[in-house]
C-alpha cells in the first residue's frame, strides 16, 4: 500500500500523527511529513483510520 497525501488540501491538524507516529510527523515547521510511504500491511488499519478521520480528507490509500 502507498500513502498519498494532497497538501493542498492538508492543514497539518495532526489527527493522522496521533493515530500512527511511525507514519506521520507534524514538525515545527508545521507541514506534515510522511515518514513511511510505503507502510507494512500490519498498518493498515491504522492507514484506514487516518484516512477516514482526516479532517480534510486530505490522505489516501493506494494499493
Amino acid at each position: 500500500m502507498k500513502i498519498v497525501v494532497d497538501y493542498d488540501l492538508c492543514e497539518s491538524n495532526a489527527v493522522c500523527m496521533q493515530i500512527a507516529p511511525e507514519v506521520f510527523e507534524v514538525r515545527d515547521d508545521d507541514f506534515l511529513y510522511v515518514l513511511e510511504e510505503n507502510p507494512g500491511e500490519e498498518l493498515r488499519e491504522k492507514m484506514e483510520d487516518s484516512v477516514a478521520r482526516c479532517p480534510k480528507q486530505a490522505i489516501k490509500i493506494e494499493d
